[in-house]
């Protein structure tokens, strides 16, 4: 029989299928195969064939928007919102409307069109998270913008219209009602109990072990008891810390690491997946407090489409239980 499982975050439910289990072999997906990249806009030697870079790490004796850089972050072409402009906010009736105002920026991660995160050296996914946390930081002087979301598609499954692996960085006039939910969620329990939630399941799952994936010094990987999607993974830190932003310099390595190494335990897997990963932080601008609220990434590989059912109820089905999920992931961890 099937389990009916409850967030205890947001209050969602999710069935999970703990007979019937899908195993790797019984997924067909589409597999990301890379076509090239010689007219590729982000590529190294094509830096002409972007907006002008907005910040970067590149060699001392280069010049900006030149050939010389490990990691570049450019205004998107084709950007969701405009940073140019005020809210505006006003009424339809009773629809609420504002201008698109915001932020919409490419870190383009590395000069190498072929190489994925677990490619990459440990200091070139570091240079990625540091330059994100910056973009971030810059972004939070505006005090139109509520939240920095911070988000990666890669392959065309995952919705990524350029091959070149990319990260995308959006501040939003608004918190996301995903986050929002969250951070009620979060509040109510540190409201109730007096402590943080997150910090309470990510207590419980290093004691139980049976869905952790991998852990360091500073940071869990693990297959969340409420999964929504098979193989999905939640990366987090030990340590209460509501924001990805302010994360101490003596923790990204750790997190490069075990960032890394997730998604190339995952991709040994299912080999050519393409897949979504999202920071959720907290708010900015004084939006709301971070004491109940954990910042974590969101790990999601494309193996299934939401269908009906689940558009319809807003439950989830996952076939294949974190534990299971958990299990081998870490047995493909071992065999390396």
């Amino acid at each position: 029989m099937a389990e009916l499982r409850r967030d205890p975050i947001v209050g969602r439910w999710v069935i999970v299928d703990t007979e019937n289990i899908h195993k790797p072999e019984d997924f067909e997906y589409e597999q990301y195969i890379s076509k090239g990249g010689e007219t590729c806009p982000f590529c190294y030697g094509n830096e002409s064939m972007t907006p002008p870079e907005i910040e970067c790490f590149r060699n001392q004796d280069t010049s900006s928007n030149t050939p010389g850089w490990q990691v570049r972050v450019i205004p998107n072409k084709f950007p969701a919102l405009q940073i140019e402009g005020d809210l505006e906010r006003r009424g339809l009736g009773i629809y609420d409307m504002l201008n698109g105002i915001g932020a919409h920026e490419i870190l383009i991660e590395s000069p190498y069109h072929y190489k994925d995160l677990p490619e990459l050296l440990d200091s070139e996914v570091e240079n990625i998270i540091t330059m994100s946390c910056r973009r971030a930081n810059d972004l939070v002087r505006d005090s139109r913008f509520k939240y920095v979301m911070i988000f990666r598609n890669y392959g065309p499954a995952a919705g990524a219209s350029l091959e070149h692996p990319h990260t995308q960085i959006v501040a939003l006039p608004m918190v996301p009602k995903s986050v929002a939910e969250e951070i009620k969620g979060g509040q109510n329990y540190f409201e109730y109990r007096e402590r943080c939630i997150f910090c309470d399941i990510i207590r419980q799952e290093l004691q139980e072990k049976e869905r952790v994936i991998l852990e360091n010094k500073h940071f869990v990987s693990l297959c969340p008891f409420v999964s929504r999607f098979p193989f999905e993974i939640w990366i987090a830190p030990k340590k209460h810390n509501g924001c990805y932003f302010r994360i101490s310099p003596e923790e990204i390595p750790s997190l490069a690491s075990i960032l890394k190494e997730t998604i190339s335990m995952v991709k040994k897997v299912f080999v050519n997946l393409s897949y979504n990963y999202i920071i959720h932080s907290s708010p900015i601008n004084g939006s709301l407090g971070t004491e109940y609220y954990h910042w974590h990434i969101e790990f999601m590989p494309k193996l299934m489409r939401v269908a009906g059912f689940e558009w319809g109820t807003g439950f989830y089905l996952d076939p294949t239980p974190p534990e299971f999920a958990a299990k081998i992931l870490k047995e493909a961890s071992v065999s390396r």
